[in-house]
């Protein structure tokens, strides 16, 4: 039986639904995978920071977090509130790493992973900012540790992409993508066929928890291109920037171009795409389109995501995440966890 001791960064809805689902995968992780887990440290922004070499009684630690109320009672030690000396102070196997992205430069989550890495940790991440902007550092770096780290739930969360690409399509070449990628905006979009305003399904997606307090990361494209950028970087070998993303968000999709293209039997989408030219240069952008019942794109409703694939063997390898949350970010994780303990 392999034992691991995890330190976890970010404890909002995905943190602790990963921490739920541990609890709840116990008895499977040690049945068909022999490994059993403990968590030595919990850092979070809201709810304070715990350490305990011992091991974090986690039903408590959720319960804290849910009424509000600080972990620090869960520490055996004083517990560093800011997060590059907690990481310090706090022993483990494996960091989870689950903060806020930064579109722009993937700091500080880059450089808690870079800590995480040079401790001798696994480095396992739901962010894309890391991706995108440190893929091949952190990379070599963790090669250089006899390490891993692993991004699952970055795109399309716990949809298995990037490991679908490292362990299932050996002696593939990725030529394009086209798809889906932000859940936000293809909830918008939807609520403004119905008769909504942009207003007005940005508020109800709030109330669903599926945009943020400020919201422009999707509407605007940002979430979209980065995503297309971190697809791009790690399986395509051809590292962009969510600035180097041809980007257009939604705004402009008005009340008489909704109505349009219905009448039309289509729908508009915000769609990401990428190939690689001739040359070998890799374009990628992230566009609204109007899309017609040919189209996988076109049956893709609410919060579901959708990317094909055209590969030099596949012509076209299609994957749907259906209705994803929380929960299905948290498997991204688990999945990563799994496979680095497996490779250790």
């Amino acid at each position: 039986m392999a034992h691991i001791s995890l330190v976890l960064v970010g404890f909002g809805n995905v943190g602790k639904a990963f921490a739920r689902l541990l609890l709840k995968k116990r008895q499977e992780l040690a049945a068909r995978h022999g490994l059993s887990f403990q968590v030595n440290g919990i850092a979070t922004a809201r709810h304070g920071t715990a350490i305990n070499p011992a091991g974090i009684d986690l039903e408590r630690a959720l319960a804290l977090a849910e009424s509000g109320q600080s972990l620090a009672v869960l520490s055996a030690r004083p517990a560093p509130e800011e997060i590059a000396a907690f990481i310090r102070a706090c022993p483990g196997d494996a960091l989870l790493e689950n903060t806020p992205v930064n579109h722009h430069t993937g700091r500080p989550a880059a450089d808690y992973l870079r800590q995480a890495l040079e401790q001798g940790m696994h480095a396992i991440t739901a962010n894309k900012g890391p991706v995108v902007h440190a893929y091949q550092e952190l990379t070599d770096l963790a090669k250089a540790q006899g390490r891993r780290f692993l991004f699952e739930s970055a795109v399309m969360d716990g949809a298995p992409i990037f490991s679908l690409f490292r362990a299932a399509l050996p002696a593939a070449e990725l030529r394009s993508f086209h798809g889906i990628l932000n859940s936000c905006t293809n909830l918008l979009l939807e609520r403004m066929e119905s008769g909504e305003s942009l207003a007005e399904a940005v508020r109800y997606a709030q109330a669903i928890g599926i945009a943020e307090t400020d919201p422009s990361a999707d509407i605007d494209g940002w979430d979209a291109a980065i995503k297309a950028a971190a697809l791009c970087t790690v399986l395509m070998g051809a590292p962009l920037k969510p600035n180097e993303v041809e980007r257009e968000g939604i705004r402009g999709i008005t009340p008489a171009l909704l109505a349009e293209a219905a009448r039309a039997g289509e729908r508009w989408k915000l769609v990401c795409s990428a190939r690689r030219d001739d040359t070998g240069r890799v374009r990628a952008s992230v566009a609204p389109e109007r899309v017609g019942p040919g189209s996988p794109l076109f049956s893709v409703r609410g919060t579901s995501s959708y990317v094909q694939f055209e590969l030099d063997v596949l012509p076209g390898l299609g994957i749907v995440e259906s209705d994803p949350g929380p929960e299905t970010t948290a498997y991204g994780l688990l999945a990563d966890l799994i496979h680095a303990a497996q490779d250790a």
